[in-house]
């Protein structure tokens, strides 16, 4: 990840915090956006779902259980290997996932396009958003679903915070409040077209992108 290298991004995302999220996701599966994504993406029987930043892969074993047939989950951070290896035997879902660790933008060209592609609270991660918001639309045939941070005072603050405190850990992790209407923009400049946007309090809104194609 550019500017953001995966050893600090790992230091933010920990082996313990992917157990704890595991856990988290076997007692009441999914809440509040991460919900909203599996809302947003309507039908997906027979579908395919590429996630990006998908942590344990939550998202996705929901849109398993909703219809679609399989799923790739693309993650910076190792570090949620184990824990969704884990997940995925109790759930008997091994086979039907495939996970690599990697940059995303990077790798992208050596990643087929998916139905489905999904990128919840990963945006606002990534310093080059053109860069990571396009090559998750390039990769959409039908349908792409984004969480970012909405351009609210609440918002802002957050992540300022978020970045003192990264400064003060010495690590080059930062978070960042994308424009969104730069956002809409590049997902329409590749050819999707803004079907839905959700917002969840002050903080987050969800969008959904249809293929336009």
């Amino acid at each position: 990840m550019s500017g953001c290298c995966a050893r600090d991004y790992e230091q933010v995302f920990g082996d313990k915090g992917a157990e704890r999220s595991a856990r988290r996701f076997l007692r009441r599966g999914l809440r509040g956006s991460s919900r909203t994504l599996v809302e947003l993406a309507g039908d997906v029987h027979g579908a395919s779902v590429l996630e990006v930043g998908g942590g344990i892969g939550g998202i996705e074993i929901e849109l398993l259980g909703a219809g679609a047939d399989h799923a790739t989950n693309v993650e910076l951070a190792a570090t949620y290997e184990g824990a969704a290896s884990g997940l995925l035997a109790k759930l008997g879902l091994d086979g039907r996932i495939e996970r690599r660790v990697g940059d995303f933008v990077e790798e992208a060209d050596a990643i087929e396009p998916h139905d489905v592609v999904v990128m919840h609270r990963v945006v606002c991660c990534y310093p080059d958003m053109d860069a990571l918001v396009g090559a998750a639309a390039d990769r959409a045939r039908r349908r792409l679903l984004l969480t970012y941070p909405q351009e609210s005072v609440v918002a802002r603050t957050v992540f300022a915070l978020l970045n003192v405190l990264q400064r003060l850990r010495r690590s080059t992790f930062r978070g960042y409040v994308h424009p969104i209407d730069g956002i809409i923009a590049t997902a329409q400049a590749h050819g999707l077209a803004l079907a839905e946007r959700r917002r969840h309090g002050a903080m987050w809104e969800s969008a959904a992108f249809t293929s336009a194609r």
